[in-house]
Formats: C-alpha cells, sequence, structure tokens
C-alpha cells in the first residue's frame, strides 16, 4: 500500500501532530497513541495482555482506597506532542468521575501508570513511555512482562532529584508493595483466569 493510498489523517503535519489535533480525530483505530508527534497503531493483543490488564484494573480498583480509582485504555494528555494511552492507570477518584474532559487524563490526575508489553511495543514500553511519564511528573510507573509464562511486575519510583524512575522491585508470583498504596495481587492468577 503507497502514501497515495493511506487516508490523509495518517500523514503528519510537517512537526506532526498536536496533542490537540490528535484528541479532535474521531476516525483513528482503537488504541492509537501519539508519540512525538507521529501516530502509533497497536496490533491485536494477545490472551496474556487481555487477561493481565483485566486483572490488574479489577485488583487496583478493589484494592485502592476511596481516593483512587483504577482504569484502563485511557489516552493521557502529557506534552503538546504526547498522548500514550496507559494500560492500567491508577487517578484520583475526582479525575475518574469528572466530564469534562471525558477522554483523556492529565498528568497530575495519574497516581499509577502501567504498561504490559508486547512484541511490536517492547521499546516504547521498556525506555521511550517510561521517560515521557516521569518527565510528566508522574511519580509510580510499572512495566508487566510475560517470562516463559510467568507474568513480572518491574516497579518504578520517580525520583524527585533527577526526575526519572528508579527501580524499586521485580516481583514474580506475588506482587506485594507499600506505594501508592497497600497492594498484594497474586500474579499466577494471570493464567487461571
Amino acid at each position: 500500500m503507497g502514501a497515495a493510498s493511506l487516508p490523509d489523517w495518517v500523514i503528519p503535519p510537517p512537526g506532526g501532530f498536536t496533542a490537540d489535533e490528535f484528541l479532535k480525530m474521531r476516525e483513528l483505530p482503537r488504541h492509537t497513541e501519539l508519540i512525538d508527534g507521529s501516530l502509533v497503531f497497536v496490533s491485536p493483543q494477545t490472551k496474556w495482555h487481555t487477561r493481565v490488564l483485566h486483572m490488574l484494573t479489577a485488583e487496583l480498583d478493589r484494592q485502592a482506597p476511596e481516593r483512587l480509582r483504577a482504569d484502563r485504555e485511557m489516552a493521557v494528555r502529557l506534552a503538546k506532542r504526547q498522548v500514550p494511552e496507559p494500560d492500567v492507570l491508577v487517578v484520583t477518584a475526582e479525575a475518574f468521575e469528572r466530564d469534562d474532559p471525558s477522554t483523556y487524563y492529565l498528568p497530575d490526575d495519574l497516581v499509577l501508570v502501567i504498561e504490559a508489553v508486547s512484541p511490536d511495543s517492547e521499546e516504547r514500553d521498556r525506555d521511550n513511555k517510561p521517560r515521557k511519564y516521569a518527565a510528566a511528573g508522574i511519580r509510580h510507573f510499572w512495566r508487566v512482562e510475560t517470562d516463559e509464562g510467568r507474568t513480572v511486575v518491574y516497579a518504578y519510583e520517580r525520583d524527585p532529584a533527577t526526575g526519572c524512575y528508579g527501580l524499586t522491585g521485580i516481583h514474580h508470583d506475588r506482587l506485594k508493595v507499600s506505594v501508592p498504596f497497600d497492594i498484594e495481587i497474586d500474579l499466577n492468577a494471570v493464567g487461571r483466569r
């Protein structure tokens, strides 16, 4: 398929799309992200990816204090040309209930961002997105991967001195942390759901 046969909205303008332009685009495929002014399309997800997102969202929402809520696959307007869509988010209850804007969150709304790594998102989820989340001031980030069929969570916290994430733990079988709130999740449950 050549560029001549692509819809006009696929080709970014000089300098790339802005967040304002991106958030007004209605013809985009589901889960399209804006990274560095360019549209990023995702491939179909695996069963593991879908199951881990469902489990994490449900467990985080169940365990979160009243002031927080878990949500899934919502855009976050990070910067002028950055609108990623994290796999799972923990946001303030106020932001969760807010109707305007109803299509995206802002960095100040977020307490935790989670990316579940897929083969096509490996570089973005391990490098590009965490740097952008940290630069936007989001305090907690988890990267979730599968290692020979086992779910592994890499937990990070933003260092206020450097503005970068530091690894706080690698969790196999059971995830247990005290920040951003007390959380305990059986990671083996992903395969049983």
